[in-house]
């Protein structure tokens, strides 16, 4: 069975790898050719979690306290958000463009490593593996809808009114 938290890990290892791939670019080519993907799949993957994971966790996270860690990551996506925008705004390779890069990585792995404290854990601990497979199929379905991004969310989130909106 495919389980949702086992995806969320997948793409949490994809996302840091891809980080770390920037470190390694040795030209302004070589610095879009990973951003622009890299960009695109932090979108996607946040609008990912709030479509399919948080609503989930907000009904049925009884181990942890699930509206603060879903307050927590809407207000983390939109950091991370905000971050990558910025960066699109300046040339790849300029020292501006390297500074939004740098906090877009910087909110992107404090929130995937409090994410893996506190949410998925909770969510491990308060479900069934059955409802895990269902999200699972979910999320698939949501990256094959998105491919490349195509309509994604990247807009800000007001936490309180989601939560109100998924509990």
């Amino acid at each position: 069975m495919a389980d949702i938290v086992e995806l969320i890990y997948a793409d949490h290892d994809w996302l840091r790898r891809q980080f770390f791939y920037l470190d390694y670019a040795t030209s302004d080519g070589e610095l879009k050719a990973v951003w622009d993907v890299l960009a695109t799949r932090v979108d996607t993957h946040a609008d990912a979690e709030e479509t399919v994971f948080y609503p989930a966790l907000l009904k049925k996270g009884q181990a942890g306290d699930p509206e603060d860690e879903t307050e927590d990551a809407i207000d983390d996506h939109n950091k991370i958000r905000n971050a990558v925008a910025e960066a699109g705004t300046h040339r790849v390779g300029s020292k501006v463009w390297f500074e939004a890069v740098g906090q877009a990585r910087t909110e992107n792995g404090k929130h995937l490593d409090e994410e893996e404290r506190e949410a998925l854990p909770d969510f491990i601990k308060s479900t069934t593996s059955e409802l895990r497979h269902q999200l699972a199929m979910q999320w698939l379905q949501f990256y094959a809808e998105h491919q490349a991004g195509a309509g994604v969310n990247t807009e800000d989130k007001d936490a309180a009114g989601y939560i109100e909106a998924n509990s």
